[in-house]
Order: C-alpha cells, then structure tokens, then sequence
C-alpha cells in the first residue's frame, strides 16, 4: 500500500511526553487526507514502545480521545504510545454522507464498506490495522507493532471489541471499551449503518462486524474489559446492549478473568466518564503490553 509521507501538523510536549497531529494522503481512503493523533512516552526517546489504539465515538474526530480522555498522564508511566485515528474517511464528496450525524462523516462504524457508493473512501478497517502501522514504520516512529492492544467508546468501542475478535493475524493483545455498540446488529444506530455501507446488510454485519455474534464462535483466549454507565441516556435507549453480549460471552464459556463487563452506576455517555475510568483501561492494556 502506498502512502504519501507522513506531515506533522502540531506538536505539543506533555507528561513528559508528545503528543503529534500528522496528516497523509490515505490509500486505503480513496486517496483523501487523513489525519491522526500520536503519544510519544518519554520512554519513546530510548527504546520503542507499544502502542495502544483508542477508536472514538459517533461525530468525534482524532482529537476527542487526545484532548479529554485523560489518558496521556497513565501511558506516561505505563511508556505506552497512543495511536487516535478519525472516525471516518473527510471529503468524500457522497451524496447524502453528510444528511445526517449517525451516518457518514464522522460516523465511520470501524468497517471496509462494500456498497459501490461508499466502497473507495470508507475503509476504515484497512486504515486502522493496515495503513496507519505501515506508515508510521515507514515514518521510523519508534513503536512497536509486534505489542499493539485497542480500545475505544461507544462506535469506537464496538470497533475496538470487533477488530480484536475478528482479527485473523491476532494483531491485538487485548480489548476495552466504554460504552460500546455490543451488539449493533440489534440497534438503530448499526442497523443505519450496516444497511448504508454494506451490500449484504446485516447477513454481511453479523459475520463481521457485531461482537456479540464474534465472542459467541470465537475460540481463542481473550482479554477484554466494557465498561457502562447506567445512566447513559443510549444505554436506556437500547443502542449499546452490553447485557447480550456478555450472556453471549458466558455461554462460549469465557469467564470474568477473560471477559469483564461492569456497570458504573449513574455514569453517563460523556467524556466525564471515560476520564474516570481512564487508569483502569490503561492498566488493564499495560498488562498484556509490557509483557
């Protein structure tokens, strides 16, 4: 896949660290600038690290995670880099991509579409786990790739817990998410999606891209941490099912060592809440990435 070089955007020194904006012609979508934020530990100036990927939500960008997930401080200590991508591919000119908020810009769903109208730009899939790896190798970036852990919150949740457990190459160690579409085959919001981007619609969706149906078939060990709030106004709503795919997990006999959902009582849908549970997900990836 070839890829025009990295450009740094911005640059800003914290916790001892660097937080980077690059930008790049993208391939994988359709040949429009993408953009995306790097962590850079102090540890980074000696050594290479490994790399925790964090997928972002509905209408979000590759700056909401880097800005107010407080995050930096605990990958500071951890010398774990932090990989932000966008949630989707900008610019793409489709017709109707830009209607609505839950759908097209901004509204990625962490898939390769297969509709001819979406087909070229929304590759979201190839750009997290091929395109981004290669172009930060390419760039020399100290990181390494053989360690890489993801996670994400609500779209970007259901993309962290779907290329884990779809991952053939095994290409993270571990999961987490908060407040993710756990199982968006059943819910408004991935119902709009898979329908829009997907020629197969939900037959393709259920094979690939809905974690509750993945845990249920997968067969190999598995280290994943959700965690909810249950005053998330789309948790009452019944957008993110956190409930189906932990039963789907217990009946596959994954137990709460390798499968941990938890309820935070009177959490909502916010940044207030990652924040708060930010040093948990970090330490529970530091676990797998630093061995």
């Amino acid at each position: 896949m070839e890829n025009t070089a990295l450009e740094k955007m911005s640059s800003n020194k914290t916790f001892e660290g660097e937080l980077i904006k690059y930008k790049f012609k993208s391939t994988a979508l359709g040949g429009l600038e993408a953009q995306f934020n790097l962590y850079l530990p102090p540890k980074s100036q000696n050594d290479k690290v490994p790399v925790l990927v964090y997928l972002a939500g509905l209408t979000c960008t590759e700056d909401n995670g880097a800005q107010k997930g407080s995050f930096l401080s605990v990958a500071s200590t951890q010398g774990i880099a932090l990989l932000f991508p966008d949630t989707s591919p900008r610019g793409a000119g489709i017709e109707g991509e830009d209607d609505d908020w839950d759908f097209g810009t901004g509204a990625g769903f962490y898939l390769n579409a297969t509709k001819p109208k979406y087909a070229k730009h929304y590759n979201m899939l190839t750009h997290i786990t091929v395109e981004l790896p290669q172009v930060i190798k390419d760039a020399g970036i100290p990181i390494d790739f053989t360690r890489q852990s993801i996670f994400g919150h609500s779209m970007g949740g259901h993309g962290a817990l779907t290329l884990y457990l779809s991952s053939s190459t095994k290409q993270y160690r571990s999961a987490s998410a908060f407040a993710p579409i756990s199982n968006p085959t059943k819910c408004p919001w991935g119902k709009k999606a898979f329908t829009g981007y997907l020629q197969g619609g939900m037959e393709e969706a259920q094979n690939q891209y809905d974690a509750t149906h993945l845990i249920a078939r997968f067969k190999e060990p598995v280290h994943i941490l959700v965690d909810y709030g249950t005053g998330d106004q789309f948790y009452k709503q019944g957008q993110l099912l956190p409930e189906n795919f932990l039963k789907a997990a217990r009946d596959a006999n994954y137990d709460e060592f390798q499968v941990r959902v938890r309820s935070q009582e009177g959490y909502d849908h916010s940044y207030y809440f990652i924040s708060t549970f930010a040093s948990d997900h970090i330490h529970f990836h530091a676990n797998f990435l630093k061995s």
